[in-house]
Protein backbone atom coordinates (compact mmCIF):
# COMPACT_ATOMS: atom_id res chain seq x y z
CA UNK A 1 0.00 0.00 0.00
CA UNK A 2 3.25 2.75 0.25
CA UNK A 3 2.02 4.96 -2.92
CA UNK A 4 2.08 8.41 -3.78
CA UNK A 5 -1.54 8.97 -2.47
CA UNK A 6 -0.99 7.36 0.86
CA UNK A 7 1.61 9.86 1.50
CA UNK A 8 -0.37 12.58 0.88
CA UNK A 9 -3.03 11.44 2.79
CA UNK A 10 -0.28 11.36 6.06
CA UNK A 11 0.91 15.09 5.13
CA UNK A 12 -3.31 15.64 5.20
CA UNK A 13 -3.72 14.19 8.41
CA UNK A 14 -0.20 15.67 9.97
CA UNK A 15 -1.28 19.32 8.91
CA UNK A 16 -4.93 19.51 10.19
CA UNK A 17 -4.91 20.44 14.53
CA UNK A 18 -8.47 17.39 14.46
CA UNK A 19 -7.86 14.37 11.81
CA UNK A 20 -10.45 12.24 14.03
CA UNK A 21 -12.70 12.46 11.06
CA UNK A 22 -10.87 10.67 8.81
CA UNK A 23 -9.95 7.07 7.82
CA UNK A 24 -13.65 5.63 6.68
CA UNK A 25 -15.70 6.30 3.70
CA UNK A 26 -17.55 9.10 5.13
CA UNK A 27 -17.25 11.28 7.73
CA UNK A 28 -19.58 10.41 10.83
CA UNK A 29 -20.88 13.62 13.18
CA UNK A 30 -21.94 11.63 15.87
CA UNK A 31 -23.38 14.38 17.69
CA UNK A 32 -25.89 14.96 14.12
CA UNK A 33 -26.09 11.71 12.92
CA UNK A 34 -25.10 12.27 9.99
CA UNK A 35 -22.10 10.58 7.70
CA UNK A 36 -20.45 13.12 4.78
CA UNK A 37 -18.43 11.54 1.71
CA UNK A 38 -17.15 13.43 -1.12
CA UNK A 39 -15.44 11.74 -4.21
CA UNK A 40 -14.61 12.91 -8.10
CA UNK A 41 -14.45 11.66 -11.21
CA UNK A 42 -11.99 13.32 -13.55
CA UNK A 43 -11.96 13.22 -17.25
CA UNK A 44 -9.25 11.30 -19.03
CA UNK A 45 -9.02 9.68 -15.36
CA UNK A 46 -12.14 7.53 -14.47
CA UNK A 47 -13.93 7.67 -17.42
CA UNK A 48 -13.54 9.22 -21.32
CA UNK A 49 -16.59 9.48 -23.71
CA UNK A 50 -15.14 7.37 -26.27
CA UNK A 51 -17.00 4.36 -24.05
CA UNK A 52 -19.41 6.38 -21.82
CA UNK A 53 -22.42 8.93 -21.89
CA UNK A 54 -23.53 11.63 -19.98
CA UNK A 55 -26.59 9.87 -19.15
CA UNK A 56 -24.68 7.27 -17.81
CA UNK A 57 -21.63 9.23 -16.46
CA UNK A 58 -24.41 11.04 -14.41
CA UNK A 59 -25.87 7.92 -12.64
CA UNK A 60 -22.18 6.63 -11.95
CA UNK A 61 -20.80 9.75 -10.76
CA UNK A 62 -24.20 9.51 -7.99
CA UNK A 63 -24.08 5.82 -7.44
CA UNK A 64 -20.36 5.77 -6.72
CA UNK A 65 -21.11 8.54 -3.54
CA UNK A 66 -24.36 6.46 -2.33
CA UNK A 67 -21.87 3.66 -2.07
CA UNK A 68 -19.60 5.17 0.21
CA UNK A 69 -22.53 6.22 2.58
CA UNK A 70 -23.98 2.33 2.77
CA UNK A 71 -20.47 1.32 3.28
CA UNK A 72 -20.47 3.14 6.48
CA UNK A 73 -24.00 1.58 6.96
CA UNK A 74 -26.05 4.69 7.02
CA UNK A 75 -28.37 6.01 4.12
CA UNK A 76 -28.04 8.73 1.77
CA UNK A 77 -30.72 11.54 2.00
CA UNK A 78 -28.52 14.52 0.33
CA UNK A 79 -26.05 15.89 -2.41
CA UNK A 80 -24.69 18.91 -4.05
CA UNK A 81 -23.40 18.46 -7.51
CA UNK A 82 -20.40 20.23 -8.30
CA UNK A 83 -19.36 20.61 -12.65
CA UNK A 84 -16.14 21.72 -13.75
CA UNK A 85 -15.40 21.76 -17.74
CA UNK A 86 -17.03 23.01 -21.20
CA UNK A 87 -19.92 20.91 -21.61
CA UNK A 88 -22.97 22.16 -23.76
CA UNK A 89 -26.45 22.61 -23.31
CA UNK A 90 -27.13 18.95 -24.70
CA UNK A 91 -24.65 17.67 -22.27
CA UNK A 92 -26.53 19.47 -19.68
CA UNK A 93 -29.92 18.72 -20.38
CA UNK A 94 -28.97 14.72 -20.33
CA UNK A 95 -26.00 14.82 -17.68
CA UNK A 96 -28.57 16.68 -14.73
CA UNK A 97 -31.65 14.81 -16.08
CA UNK A 98 -29.81 11.45 -15.39
CA UNK A 99 -28.61 12.47 -11.96
CA UNK A 100 -32.40 13.29 -11.36
CA UNK A 101 -33.70 10.47 -12.32
CA UNK A 102 -31.01 8.40 -10.48
CA UNK A 103 -31.40 10.61 -7.04
CA UNK A 104 -35.10 9.86 -7.52
CA UNK A 105 -34.80 5.63 -7.60
CA UNK A 106 -32.18 5.96 -4.48
CA UNK A 107 -34.30 8.24 -2.10
CA UNK A 108 -31.33 11.20 -2.67
CA UNK A 109 -32.31 15.28 -3.05
CA UNK A 110 -30.20 17.30 -5.12
CA UNK A 111 -29.65 20.58 -2.53
CA UNK A 112 -27.05 22.13 -4.98
CA UNK A 113 -23.79 22.35 -6.68
CA UNK A 114 -21.33 24.88 -8.26
CA UNK A 115 -20.64 25.26 -11.67
CA UNK A 116 -16.96 27.00 -13.42
CA UNK A 117 -14.96 26.44 -16.63
CA UNK A 118 -11.93 24.31 -16.87
CA UNK A 119 -9.72 22.25 -19.55
CA UNK A 120 -11.20 18.60 -18.43
CA UNK A 121 -14.58 18.00 -17.22
CA UNK A 122 -14.68 16.84 -13.77
CA UNK A 123 -17.73 16.66 -11.32
CA UNK A 124 -17.31 16.49 -7.74
CA UNK A 125 -20.36 15.49 -5.47
CA UNK A 126 -20.76 15.80 -1.90
CA UNK A 127 -23.19 13.56 -0.19
CA UNK A 128 -24.72 13.44 3.00
CA UNK A 129 -26.68 10.49 4.94
CA UNK A 130 -28.32 9.50 8.09
CA UNK A 131 -26.90 6.92 10.15
CA UNK A 132 -30.37 6.97 12.71
CA UNK A 133 -31.54 3.69 13.36
CA UNK A 134 -28.20 1.95 12.46
CA UNK A 135 -24.57 0.97 13.73
CA UNK A 136 -22.48 3.14 11.91
CA UNK A 137 -19.11 0.84 10.70
CA UNK A 138 -15.52 1.64 10.95
CA UNK A 139 -12.04 0.51 9.34
CA UNK A 140 -11.04 -0.32 12.84
CA UNK A 141 -13.18 -1.96 14.10
CA UNK A 142 -12.25 -5.79 12.71
CA UNK A 143 -11.24 -8.18 15.38
CA UNK A 144 -9.46 -11.60 15.63
CA UNK A 145 -12.31 -14.10 14.80
CA UNK A 146 -14.87 -12.06 12.98
CA UNK A 147 -15.73 -12.99 9.65
CA UNK A 148 -15.06 -11.70 6.62
CA UNK A 149 -18.19 -11.20 4.43
CA UNK A 150 -18.48 -9.87 1.19
CA UNK A 151 -21.60 -8.93 -0.95
CA UNK A 152 -21.36 -8.45 -4.87
CA UNK A 153 -19.07 -9.29 -7.63
CA UNK A 154 -15.69 -8.70 -7.73
CA UNK A 155 -13.69 -8.19 -10.82
CA UNK A 156 -16.52 -7.49 -13.10
CA UNK A 157 -15.39 -3.90 -13.62
CA UNK A 158 -12.50 -4.21 -14.30
CA UNK A 159 -12.95 -6.80 -16.94
CA UNK A 160 -15.55 -4.48 -18.08
CA UNK A 161 -13.11 -1.25 -18.64
CA UNK A 162 -10.19 -3.64 -20.78
CA UNK A 163 -13.48 -4.66 -23.30
CA UNK A 164 -14.94 -0.83 -23.64
CA UNK A 165 -10.60 -0.22 -24.07
CA UNK A 166 -10.92 -3.33 -26.50
CA UNK A 167 -14.51 -2.04 -28.10
CA UNK A 168 -16.24 1.14 -26.54
CA UNK A 169 -19.31 -0.29 -27.86
CA UNK A 170 -19.53 -3.45 -26.89
CA UNK A 171 -22.40 -4.28 -24.70
CA UNK A 172 -22.23 -7.37 -21.35
CA UNK A 173 -22.55 -8.09 -18.22
CA UNK A 174 -19.17 -6.89 -17.30
CA UNK A 175 -19.24 -3.34 -19.47
CA UNK A 176 -22.37 -2.44 -17.65
CA UNK A 177 -20.31 -3.46 -14.50
CA UNK A 178 -17.87 -0.55 -15.35
CA UNK A 179 -20.45 1.77 -16.56
CA UNK A 180 -23.28 1.34 -14.34
CA UNK A 181 -22.51 -0.33 -11.28
CA UNK A 182 -24.74 -2.13 -8.60
CA UNK A 183 -24.46 -0.64 -5.45
CA UNK A 184 -25.44 -2.66 -2.46
CA UNK A 185 -28.24 -0.74 -0.80
CA UNK A 186 -30.01 -4.39 0.65
CA UNK A 187 -26.80 -5.54 2.45
CA UNK A 188 -25.94 -2.47 3.97
CA UNK A 189 -29.06 -2.17 5.41
CA UNK A 190 -29.30 -5.43 6.93
CA UNK A 191 -25.90 -5.18 8.42
CA UNK A 192 -26.47 -1.80 9.76
CA UNK A 193 -29.70 -2.65 11.26
CA UNK A 194 -29.11 -5.45 12.74
CA UNK A 195 -25.41 -5.93 13.75
CA UNK A 196 -25.33 -5.06 17.63
CA UNK A 197 -21.43 -5.40 17.74
CA UNK A 198 -18.63 -3.15 16.43
CA UNK A 199 -17.95 -4.04 12.40
CA UNK A 200 -15.70 -2.77 10.33
CA UNK A 201 -16.85 -2.29 6.43
CA UNK A 202 -15.86 -0.18 2.57
CA UNK A 203 -16.84 -0.76 -0.96
CA UNK A 204 -14.40 -2.42 -3.03
CA UNK A 205 -14.01 1.10 -5.01
CA UNK A 206 -10.26 0.50 -5.11
CA UNK A 207 -10.21 -3.41 -5.23
CA UNK A 208 -10.92 -6.22 -2.98
CA UNK A 209 -7.64 -6.00 -1.46
CA UNK A 210 -7.00 -2.60 -1.20
CA UNK A 211 -9.72 -2.39 1.21
CA UNK A 212 -8.50 -5.53 3.26
CA UNK A 213 -5.54 -3.95 3.39
CA UNK A 214 -7.27 -0.68 4.35
CA UNK A 215 -8.87 -2.51 7.11
CA UNK A 216 -6.01 -4.47 8.28
CA UNK A 217 -3.87 -1.46 8.90
CA UNK A 218 -6.39 0.78 11.01
CA UNK A 219 -7.45 -2.42 12.96
CA UNK A 220 -3.80 -4.07 13.24
CA UNK A 221 -5.15 -7.22 12.22
CA UNK A 222 -5.20 -9.65 9.19
CA UNK A 223 -7.07 -11.55 6.47
CA UNK A 224 -7.12 -15.24 6.01
CA UNK A 225 -9.14 -15.49 2.35
CA UNK A 226 -10.45 -18.86 0.68
CA UNK A 227 -10.40 -17.30 -2.50
CA UNK A 228 -12.87 -19.57 -4.26
CA UNK A 229 -15.71 -18.50 -1.69
CA UNK A 230 -14.92 -14.17 -3.32
CA UNK A 231 -18.24 -13.96 -5.15
CA UNK A 232 -17.38 -13.36 -8.89
CA UNK A 233 -18.64 -13.39 -12.54
CA UNK A 234 -16.93 -16.62 -14.37
CA UNK A 235 -14.76 -14.99 -17.10
CA UNK A 236 -12.69 -12.77 -14.41
CA UNK A 237 -9.14 -13.47 -13.48
CA UNK A 238 -7.51 -13.40 -10.01
CA UNK A 239 -5.98 -10.23 -10.62
CA UNK A 240 -9.44 -8.53 -11.81
CA UNK A 241 -11.34 -9.94 -8.67
CA UNK A 242 -8.54 -9.36 -6.14
CA UNK A 243 -7.21 -5.81 -6.99
CA UNK A 244 -10.10 -4.56 -9.92
CA UNK A 245 -11.82 -1.48 -8.73
CA UNK A 246 -14.97 0.20 -9.43
CA UNK A 247 -16.99 -2.54 -8.81
CA UNK A 248 -18.53 -1.01 -5.53
CA UNK A 249 -19.19 -4.16 -3.53
CA UNK A 250 -19.23 -4.61 0.18
CA UNK A 251 -16.16 -5.83 2.59
CA UNK A 252 -16.94 -6.35 5.79
CA UNK A 253 -15.68 -8.04 8.76
CA UNK A 254 -18.74 -8.90 11.16
CA UNK A 255 -18.23 -11.28 14.38
CA UNK A 256 -19.64 -14.43 14.11
CA UNK A 257 -23.31 -13.64 16.16
CA UNK A 258 -23.67 -10.75 13.84
CA UNK A 259 -22.80 -12.38 10.70
CA UNK A 260 -25.73 -14.78 11.74
CA UNK A 261 -27.85 -12.43 13.09
CA UNK A 262 -28.27 -10.42 9.42
CA UNK A 263 -28.85 -13.54 7.69
CA UNK A 264 -28.79 -11.62 4.17
CA UNK A 265 -28.59 -14.19 1.63
CA UNK A 266 -25.88 -11.86 -0.33
CA UNK A 267 -23.77 -11.78 2.25
CA UNK A 268 -21.00 -14.29 1.73
CA UNK A 269 -18.78 -15.45 4.48
CA UNK A 270 -15.10 -15.98 2.75
CA UNK A 271 -12.92 -15.89 4.97
CA UNK A 272 -11.77 -14.68 8.61
CA UNK A 273 -9.95 -11.80 10.53
CA UNK A 274 -6.83 -12.67 12.23
CA UNK A 275 -3.71 -11.05 14.11
CA UNK A 276 -1.06 -11.48 11.78
CA UNK A 277 -1.13 -8.03 10.38
CA UNK A 278 -0.78 -9.72 6.55
CA UNK A 279 -3.05 -10.98 3.87
CA UNK A 280 -3.03 -14.61 2.81
CA UNK A 281 -5.58 -15.97 -0.08
CA UNK A 282 -5.42 -19.74 0.72
CA UNK A 283 -2.54 -20.01 2.98
CA UNK A 284 -0.60 -17.33 0.48
CA UNK A 285 1.05 -14.42 1.63
CA UNK A 286 -0.74 -11.60 -0.85
CA UNK A 287 2.99 -9.92 -0.86
CA UNK A 288 3.92 -12.44 -3.47
CA UNK A 289 0.99 -12.00 -6.06
CA UNK A 290 1.26 -9.70 -9.42
CA UNK A 291 -0.60 -6.68 -8.34
CA UNK A 292 -2.58 -5.06 -11.09
CA UNK A 293 -4.11 -2.00 -9.19
CA UNK A 294 -5.31 1.74 -10.04
CA UNK A 295 -2.87 4.02 -8.43
CA UNK A 296 -4.35 7.59 -8.33
CA UNK A 297 -1.01 9.23 -8.51
CA UNK A 298 1.64 6.92 -9.13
Amino acid sequence: MQNKELKFIEIIKNSLSDNSYLGDDCAFLKDLNLCISSDMLVEGVHFDFKYTTPALLARKALKVNISDILASGAYPLYATVCLSGRPDEDFMEKFYSSINSCALEYGVKIIGGDLTASKDLTISICILGSGRGRNISSRKNAKKGYILALCGNFGASARGLKMLFENPRENNVFTKAHLDPDIQVKCSEAIASRALEPYAMMDSSDGLINALEWIAKSSNAGFSVDYEKIPKIDGTSRAEVLFGGEDYSLVCALSKSDFERVNCPELIAAGVVTDTGRIFIDGKDIENETREEFLHFD
